[in-house]
């Protein structure tokens, strides 16, 4: 089981690019010394607190805009609503994580085995970002300048699939089996929105984390699964790196070799597929993602795009037939030939 390296959300690189930008802004600079440091003890296994594997329960604390976790209970499961709404909402959506993992995957949580599901939120002052450390996720509240939220439920279907990940395929977090990692979850979390949401292929943004940024952003989102390289385009931000062809990949250091930044290319394969297949996303194209990544017939940690991309076909081949054209089709047009 591969250890994912806890960036967060929010790619490191995005936050210097804000820092370098945003005179007199130190959220960013601040939110990367807080998650180096939440990293570090992961690695190091120097977390101070455990947390019994359970029953697949919700736990959600709060940090009290402080730094340390899991802090303050604020409400368990079973427990009646607060007046907190983003203790609320997280509550809401990390039940909505584990009914989705159950009904449509059968699995028994992140692990497969009941861990239990624990949030914490309010964390730091103006922190930007959200993250899963390897027991549980962590939402700061925004700098309100350019972070308006973290607390979305792909975010949280994003974050959480990184720990699904870690107990399968344990992708490593670098180049492009890191950027398949990131793609995953990036898959799966706008996939658990729609279900939540009821939504078909047709209904739904295929935007990762829309309601991110304020309004005071010139940008939709984090990144677009259908159209990689356009989410966001703002003097405070840059621009949207996303490539959308592997013919414009990214081949830098940055990003531990682009894991955010060239995910895009898995991204639009599977919005394609999706969309060509019609209908839900869990029904046919999430299933194959799913299997090659977390099923029997997986790919190893070093999967680069041509693997994952050729374990899709083998698995979609045995599941859905049907569809296998449109599969190749969709990996094609993104310049992963299978």
């Amino acid at each position: 089981m591969s250890k994912r390296n806890t960036s967060g959300f929010v790619p490191n690189q995005l936050l210097l690019d804000i820092a370098s930008l945003n005179a007199g802004n130190l959220s960013a600079i601040e939110t990367i010394a807080a998650t180096q440091r939440i990293a570090q003890a992961a690695a190091k296994g120097t977390v101070r607190y455990k947390i019994a594997k359970g029953a697949s329960e919700r736990q959600i604390y709060t940090a009290g805009n402080a730094s340390r976790l899991p802090g303050t209970k604020a409400r368990f499961e079973g427990d009646k609503a607060t007046s907190d709404n983003v203790v609320n909402d997280a509550y809401e959506f990390h039940g909505k994580m584990r009914d989705f993992l159950l009904q449509v995957f059968k699995r028994n949580s992140i692990d497969g085995a009941g861990m239990n599901l624990i949030g914490t939120v309010h964390y730091g002052k103006g922190y930007n970002n959200a993250f899963w450390n390897g027991q549980q996720m962590t939402y700061g509240d925004g700098d309100q300048q350019i972070f308006a939220t973290f607390v979305l439920i792909d975010v949280i279907g994003h974050e959480m699939f990184h720990g699904v990940t870690e107990h399968t395929s344990g992708l490593e977090y670098s180049g492009e089996s890191g950027a398949l990692n990131e793609s995953m979850s990036d898959v799966f979390g706008v996939c658990l929105r729609q279900w939540a949401n009821g939504h078909d292929v047709t209904q739904d943004s295929w935007l990762v984390g829309p309601g991110i940024f304020t309004s005071k952003v010139k940008g939709a989102a984090l990144r677009s699964m259908t159209a990689p390289g356009t989410a966001y385009n703002d003097p405070r931000l840059g621009k949207d790196p996303q490539p959308d062809h592997y013919s414009k990949l990214y081949t830098g250091s940055s990003d531990n070799g682009g894991v955010h930044i060239n995910s895009g290319i898995p991204n639009k394969a599977f919005a394609t597929f999706a969309i060509a297949v019609g209908g839900k996303s869990w029904d046919v194209a999430l299933p194959v993602w799913f299997e090659s990544n977390c099923g029997a017939n997986r790919v190893g940690p070093n999967a680069d795009f041509s693997d994952f991309a050729k374990k899709t076909v083998d698995n979609c081949t045995k599941m859905f037939p049907q569809h296998v054209a449109a599969l190749k089709s969709a990996w094609n047009g993104v310049g992963v030939t299978v």
